[in-house]
């Protein structure tokens, strides 16, 4: 999905000069629908721990993808280590909570632990 949006130049000189701002979203709202009615109970179940991670998986790889190109992107991979933090949380919680729901959802997503 792109949104287009017109941008207000920022010089007078500038001022009969249309700029064009196209930004991607990769994650858009019917993405998420779609992870969390796969790997959730329903298309609203934003709190399972299967399809938070789940969704952090998806970010996970998006966010990795952008590093291949922009290695020197320190924020963005400082972003990255955090979410996989936050995963590897949410799958310790899992494994003590439920050991089944751990291994159907490693299995679903193909992590490796």
């Amino acid at each position: 999905m792109c949104i287009a949006k017109k941008a207000v130049p920022l010089h007078p000189h500038f001022a009969n000069i249309t700029f064009l701002i196209v930004k991607f979203m990769y994650l858009d709202q019917a993405k998420k629908q779609e992870i969390f009615g796969k790997y959730g109970k329903s298309n609203s179940d934003t709190g399972s721990a299967e399809s938070q991670i789940a969704l952090f998986s998806y970010r996970i790889a998006h966010l990795t993808e952008h590093l291949k190109k922009h290695r020197k992107d320190h924020t963005t991979a400082r972003s990255l280590t955090m979410m996989v933090g936050k995963r590897r949380a949410l799958l310790d919680y899992l494994y003590d909570r439920d050991i089944t729901r751990y291994r159907a959802i490693i299995k679903a997503l193909g992590l490796r632990r």
